[in-house]
């Protein structure tokens, strides 16, 4: 099958054409995002694969269908970005990965929280430019320490285990409890006693409606003085300006975004040379107790290689007929 590859890097052009290998599939690599914009360069493809953030709304999918798209592979396991009910009245086909390596994000929220706990990121320039004092670096331990888990699925519960394993206290919140997350202690409670009593909250759940901007005003007030708040999910869970009220006021100790509501003009390309517009993230920069990476939790080469090999499976059911397993439905859309 023809396949117009957006949003394209040198390492996702690697381990595709790796996992393509038998050439089954023609992919014709483009860098830009798909959009409205852009949807003229699917012209002729019957099958488009698509990142995090490239624009799937409606005005898209329809451009995109009428040039004779059927399929959509999208690169990863959240479909937040895709209008699902919008594809499904144009009979486009929503394939996704629905699992690559948890582990990779799991060990990236508690490398996170790590770094910011005994601030490594500050010491690391510190000594650099020849600074060894340790003012300003004191941390905590976290044997003891409460940990609330927002979202307790695959990537949740790895974390769980891990922070299990330096000693703390867990708390978890999930429509579905894991019993693998029971199993080693942990103790499911509603949101407002999570935020209570937590020293530190970890977001691992999918944005959904009931999702957005989870982590607001509301939730901020109901927090511990000094709480350390880790995002490596979605960015639309935390609404940035009442965290940014948060950090002024010293409610919130620490932040660690990978992810950021706003990320689609800024992550996964290089700026260095241009003047950043987005003046909240930008304010967010300013603080010496917010640590934030640029989408990369996920970037492991096992990751990368389970994405690949899985995306091109996908497309190969999809061209044979079917079924195909890791098909979104509207009706799954709506359960997430």
């Amino acid at each position: 099958m023809k396949v117009a590859v957006f949003s394209t890097k040198s390492y996702d052009r690697a381990f595709l054409e790796a996992a393509n290998a038998d050439r089954t599939h023609e992919l014709v690599f483009f860098e830009p995002r798909l959009n409205l914009e852009t949807s003229v360069l699917a012209a002729g493809f019957p099958a488009a694969c698509v990142f995090v953030n490239d624009l799937l709304d409606a005005k898209t999918l329809k451009a995109i269908a009428q040039q004779g798209v059927r399929l959509l592979a999208l690169r990863s396991a959240g479909y937040n970005h895709v209008d699902v009910a919008a594809a499904a009245e144009l009979d486009l086909t929503l394939l996704r990965v629905p699992a690559y390596s948890p582990y990779a994000v799991a060990e990236h929220a508690v490398a996170m929280i790590l770094s910011l706990n005994r601030r490594i990121h500050r010491a690391y320039n510190r000594v650099r430019e020849g600074n060894f004092a340790l003012d300003g670096l004191l941390g905590f331990d976290l044997h003891g320490k409460t940990v609330g888990i927002i979202g307790t699925g695959k990537i949740g519960a790895i974390t769980a285990k891990i922070l299990h394993g330096f000693g703390c206290r867990l708390l978890g919140y999930d429509v579905f409890p894991n019993p693998e997350c029971q199993a080693i202690g942990m103790e499911y409670v509603a949101l407002p006693e999570l935020f209570g009593a937590s020293d530190i909250v970890s977001l691992h759940c999918p944005m959904t409606a009931e999702t957005y901007h989870l982590i607001g005003t509301q939730a901020i007030d109901q927090m511990k003085p000094g709480i350390m708040l880790i995002n490596t999910s979605r960015g639309q869970l935390i609404d940035t300006k009442a965290v940014t009220e948060g950090l002024k006021s010293g409610k919130i100790g620490y932040l660690g975004l990978d992810v950021y509501e706003r990320e689609t003009d800024l992550f996964f390309e290089d700026l260095s040379n241009e003047v950043i517009q987005d003046d909240v993230f930008q304010r967010l920069l300013a603080f010496p107790n917010v640590l934030i990476t640029g989408h990369q939790a996920f970037f492991t080469e096992e990751a990368l290689k389970n994405i690949a090999e899985t995306t091109i499976a996908n497309i190969t059911e999809f061209e044979r007929g079917g079924p195909c397993h890791n098909q979104i439905s509207v009706e799954r859309s709506h359960k997430r």
